[in-house]
């Protein structure tokens, strides 16, 4: 975090086939494009006082080194890591490492779904989860930093 400013950059990083929104089961994952979620939650960081910076890969090494590089780059992540929450200690140890400030978010209630979806490697490196609400849990995670970076 940065001293003596305020803090306020969110990096919001989207994992394997994020990218892919529009086109994924609806029930699952909504109507929203891609690029249409990300307008949203700027537009939602923006009423909130934070700035929204993203970050998407469907390459698992290039999502940890981005964790990496945060380093005085941004205050707090909101992640959604994709079916890489599920398996990928590589990412958990980055994330560790990076010792920002993280929400897991997930569009589907990912605890009624398949047994594989309610493991989370990430979570014990985040302060919060948020499941199951769609485009909307972007905002519960944004406030959830802001809070926690107002502190």
């Amino acid at each position: 975090m940065t001293t003596g400013l305020v803090a306020n950059r969110i990096e919001v990083m989207h994992g394997v086939n994020l990218d892919q929104l529009g086109r994924r089961p609806a029930t699952h994952y909504g109507t929203l494009t891609f690029d249409e979620l990300e307008q949203r939650i700027t537009a939602d960081a923006r009423e909130l006082g934070l700035e929204a910076r993203f970050f998407q890969t469907n390459h698992e090494g290039e999502f940890v080194e981005h964790l990496h590089r945060l380093d005085g780059l941004a205050d707090g992540i909101v992640l959604n890591p994709g079916a890489w929450t599920h398996y990928s200690w590589a990412i958990r140890d980055a994330l560790e490492l990076c010792g920002l400030p993280a929400v897991e978010v997930h569009l589907s209630d990912v605890d009624a779904r398949e047994d594989f979806r309610k493991v989370s490697v990430v979570r014990d490196h985040c302060i919060a989860t948020v499941k199951g609400r769609g485009p909307d849990g972007y905002r519960d995670a944004l406030v959830r930093l802001r809070e926690e970076l107002q502190k």
